[in-house]
């Protein structure tokens, strides 16, 4: 390798500061909610998978059933999400958001867009045109291999 050639790890430790940054700063945004990040993070996968076992949002949070229950009792006392019968098994309660859950949720993402794109519009004609250009490679690698 000679000195022009990238650096497959000093562009991974760069990347992965710039990410770290730019997520603390746009959640930033996520406290006009009210939720704390494990009450959102909760509420979003909910939205975003569909009904889930206290359980099964447990593991996909990587959390122990009781701390989600916690979270969980939170979310139905704000109206953003419900409970009912579990269709796969009717021992078991499911988890829904409510349509209030998923609007907070996506004013949120609005919040979130909105910001980042008007730090995108001061990179000029030129900045964006290069972060267009990324955008492919970057969303390859949130894909992960495969």
């Amino acid at each position: 390798m000679n000195q022009t050639d990238p650096d497959a790890d000093e562009i991974a430790a760069r990347l992965h500061s710039a990410a770290i940054h730019l997520l603390r700063r746009l959640r930033r945004e996520d406290d006009a909610s009210g939720l704390s990040a494990p009450q959102l993070s909760a509420l979003s996968v909910v939205v975003h998978a569909g009904p889930l076992t206290l359980a099964e949002l447990a593991g996909a949070e990587q959390v122990r059933p009781a701390s989600m229950s916690a979270t969980v009792s939170a979310l139905l006392e704000a109206g953003l999400v419900a409970r009912s019968q579990a269709e796969t098994d009717r021992r078991a309660v499911s988890i829904a958001a409510t349509a209030q859950g998923r609007a907070l949720l996506e004013e949120g993402r609005r919040r979130r867009t909105r910001v980042l794109a008007e730090e995108i519009e001061m990179l000029g004609w030129s900045g964006q045109r290069r972060l267009a250009e990324v955008l492919p490679v970057l969303e390859r690698l949130a894909r992960g291999p495969g």
